[in-house]
């Protein structure tokens, strides 16, 4: 039986981080055991809020391809490229643009957040209010039938949806109607309690050496309810460390933890150290991958213009019947 096609992508626009690894990455390697995958970076994406400073798009995504391949995604089982290589993606989205309302996009709710919550940036631009069809034309010329994606984000593969709809109905059956992968995603913190992100300052990124990332998680926010270790704690419901604690422990473990904080057996410090000791151990395979890929500059780039080509050719394909039932007939 042939395996359905699963698409995702990640934007280039800063170094990856814990939260990154479990709450997509390892997602990415379960689905590649079931699914045909395409994972792509999308650069054409970053710029719709990095335009004014785009230099560094091209370092991001290769440090993006670089951690996926340490992380354990398979080019023998999934197809990574780079958004930019396959120019099949802009002219699927220019023809998508042309019957696509304006008011469907005006009413994204994502635009909506975006534009409150990015109030430094200019995203009165036609590239922010059109990133939804450049993303429908991502999914659909590869025609994905399952897109992994978080609650917050079904409005966006609703879209994707109707503008497949719309094509079918005016030009005749030629795409899927993609269907959402929801799975659970952790919230992972940061080490101020926020959410991790490079924008607080408060992540724990996947390049960081042995001696940062202990240096971080020695810097935590704990229970700030428990100022000494003779004081009982409570890691359930105070403590931003535990909800790293529970990622990186057997359940036998965190019962332990949990019993010993609140009988003040065990200082944060303490726990904060065994912590930094599981995150390290669980990080050195990523590194050890890491270093051979970087001692091997040309191997990479060989499995880079390999997904590239795979991406290619398929979406050459689907761009060509896009453009049969569009005009009817192959003249160009």
């Amino acid at each position: 039986m042939t395996k359905k096609r699963v698409l995702s992508g990640m934007r280039p626009t800063g170094p990856l981080h814990l939260g990154h690894l479990h709450g997509v990455l390892k997602n990415w390697l379960k689905l590649q055991e079931e699914y045909q995958c395409f994972y792509f970076v999308a650069d054409w994406h970053a710029l719709t809020t990095e335009y004014e400073n785009p230099k560094n798009i091209p370092a991001f995504s290769r440090e993006l391809l670089l951690e996926w391949l340490a992380v354990g995604l398979d080019p023998e089982r999934s197809v990574l490229f780079t958004q930019s290589a396959i120019k099949e993606h802009a002219e699927l989205y220019l023809l998508f643009a042309m019957f696509t309302p304006v008011s469907w996009l005006e009413r994204n709710p994502t635009y909506k957040d975006m534009i409150r919550e990015l109030k430094q940036k200019d995203l009165a631009t036609y590239g922010f209010l059109g990133y939804p069809v450049l993303q429908a034309a991502d999914i659909l010329i590869y025609k994905a039938q399952k897109v992994p994606v978080g609650v917050d984000q079904l409005p966006h593969l609703e879209l994707t949806r109707e503008i497949a709809r719309r094509f079918n109905y005016l030009y005749g059956e030629t795409f899927p109607l993609p269907e959402p992968l929801l799975g659970e995603v952790p919230k992972i913190p940061g080490t101020d309690g926020r959410k991790m992100s490079k924008s607080f300052g408060n992540a724990i990124f996947l390049n960081d050496d042995e001696n940062t990332v202990r240096q971080k998680i020695q810097a935590m926010v704990t229970d700030v309810k428990r100022p000494r270790k003779s004081d009982p704690g409570d890691p359930e419901n105070r403590c931003v460390a535990f909800q790293l604690i529970k990622l990186y422990s057997s359940e036998e473990e965190i019962e332990e933890i949990v019993t010993a904080c609140k009988a003040a057996e065990l200082g944060c410090v303490a726990c904060k150290k065994r912590l930094a000791e599981k995150v390290v151990e669980g990080l050195k395979p990523l590194w050890e991958r890491r270093r051979e890929l970087e001692e091997k500059p040309r191997l990479f780039e060989e499995i880079m213009a390999a997904g590239n080509e795979k991406a290619r050719n398929f979406a050459r394909q689907t761009l060509e019947e896009a453009k049969e039932a569009l005009f009817g007939t192959r003249w160009y």
